[in-house]
């Protein structure tokens, strides 16, 4: 099992390794060919063996929504110590067939082992059961009407001297109390979701479609893997969660695109299954190496939040250590020699630099970064801009990304008052103003992003209005670097 930036830093070179020389492209812009397999447009082309690449990328890059929780640790404590919750798995697998281990790791998400576990969209218990779901699991949860009864004087109005007196009137206003609800109950509860999963299982003709009902419901499924059969590139012997998940885009089964991401902004329920996988490992590592877990925790949590958990994935991979640029002459003479010039040729590379400086003495320096930062830039643009192409949007050129920072100096960072700009003194990070891009170009690069992202590579956030916040993960750096420098060659030979 991988655990960990090793981990994901091993995966990432056998995708490269698997990486093909890809479809032919324009010579008017930069193509490199360093490449991730499988991203963008090359979502049309996933072999069972790149698709189990990629699954592995999703799981492993789980451990961040995991592990940044304060309650991974003790969670993790909670389920694999107590022995009645472990007889209770045990006998519900026996019962059911579905793994014990599997079982728990439900447990450990929806609740962290936690009997007594509310949620305030309405489920309950250890499980996280919602209502509608309990009755269908033949749980009880059963209300009582009571009458709260109050007393309050009212006005009177005497018909024959006109006069108002006051008399006291009382009231009952009923309410609804539960008196039993075995959701809360785990030695019922635990059973009922794990027949539950298996019925899911038989319905659907496999376990990852029986844990995606479990989180998304049984109409969201049925329409899913509807789709996913209906798809273009997926055998009727392949209609897997994986292989749904992996075979779309905006260019690509439009309409299982589109479904998958009304699910995503919904509650993340396609991911559900990877996170399961990701939850049984994590849990198998913890009875393995406690310490181990507890040092996987401590890697996930941020040094710049005080309390609570990390907001994104930069907040993780940035350390204090990183923001070494606290002033323009720090940047100006960069010791270390970190920093590179950004590539400046719009139409060829796909970006435009807009950056701001302190003052115009400054603005070239601010036009540098991490080589690392600038070939992800590069390597987001062009995955954006074969994408946009392939999508076919008549009348609608493609518009070069909106670069408006890079590297900056911590003082002018505090300057600006935002929680992220900060991170900018390490010269890792950048930021796209995606204002005035047209709709189906923004799209594209969402997708881009969210689908390097999805592999570990790198991660983003909102930051202001119009504004995305960039920066690649620890372990693809090298991987960045040589598409900087795949790129500041190609500039020598133009």
């Amino acid at each position: 099992m991988k655990t960990g930036f090793l981990g994901m830093k091993l995966a990432l070179l056998f995708v490269l390794g698997l990486a093909p020389s890809g479809r032919s492209a324009s010579p008017e812009y930069f193509v490199p060919a360093h490449r991730v397999s499988g991203i963008g447009i090359a979502r049309d082309d996933v072999s069972q063996d790149l698709l189990d690449v990629r699954t592995d990328h999703m799981v492993q890059s789980q451990t961040f929504s995991i592990m940044r929780e304060a309650q991974a640790l003790p969670g993790a404590r909670r389920i694999t110590a107590n022995s009645k919750l472990q007889a209770l798995f045990r006998t519900a697998s026996e019962r059911s067939g579905i793994p014990a281990s599997l079982i728990e790791a439900i447990s450990y998400l929806e609740s962290w082992g936690d009997p007594k576990a509310e949620s305030p969209a309405g489920p309950r218990g250890i499980m996280q059961i919602s209502h509608a779901t309990a009755a269908s699991m033949g749980l009880r949860v059963v209300y009582a009407t009571r009458n709260k009864t109050t007393r309050e004087k009212v006005p009177v109005k005497s018909k024959k001297t006109g006069k108002t007196t006051y008399r006291t009137v009382t009231r009952k206003t009923p309410y609804k109390v539960m008196v039993r609800d075995d959701r809360m109950s785990p030695d019922r509860a635990i059973p009922a979701a794990a027949k539950y999963l298996a019925g899911m299982e038989q319905k659907y003709g496999g376990r990852d479609w029986a844990i995606f009902a479990y989180h998304c419901g049984q109409g969201c499924v049925n329409m899913m893997q509807d789709l996913t059969r209906r798809a273009r590139g997926i055998s009727q012997d392949q209609v897997t969660v994986p292989r749904m998940f992996f075979s779309s885009s905006p260019a690509w089964n439009r309409e299982l695109y589109e479904a998958i991401q009304q699910q995503m902004q919904r509650d993340y329920s396609p991911t559900y299954w990877f996170r399961v996988q990701r939850a049984e490992q994590l849990l198998a590592l913890y009875r393995r190496n406690p310490a181990e877990f507890a040092s996987l925790a401590q890697e996930y949590k941020s040094q710049f939040v005080a309390a609570g958990r990390a907001p994104h994935r930069l907040a993780v991979w940035l350390k204090r250590e990183d923001l070494v640029y606290h002033n323009d002459d720090d940047i100006r003479v960069d010791p270390s020699k970190k920093l590179a010039r950004a590539l400046d040729r719009p139409e060829y590379f796909g970006y435009m630099l807009k950056v701001a400086a302190d003052d115009p003495a400054n603005l070239e320096y601010f036009r540098e970064a991490a080589p690392a930062a600038i070939g992800t830039l590069t390597y987001i643009a062009f995955e954006t801009r074969r994408l946009f192409d392939e999508t076919g949007h008549k009348g609608e050129k493609f518009k070069p990304l909106d670069v408006t920072s890079l590297v900056e100096p911590e003082e002018y960072g505090r300057l600006k008052n935002r929680p992220e700009v900060l991170s900018h003194s390490s010269g890792q990070v950048f930021d796209i103003d995606y204002s005035a891009l047209p709709p189906a170009e923004l799209e594209c690069l969402r997708f881009v992003l969210n689908d390097l992202g999805w592999d570990g590579y790198l991660g983003f956030v909102e930051e202001g209005m119009d504004n995305l916040h960039i920066g690649c993960s620890p372990a693809s750096r090298d991987f960045f670097t040589s598409v900087f420098h795949e790129a500041v060659g190609n500039k020598v030979k133009e």
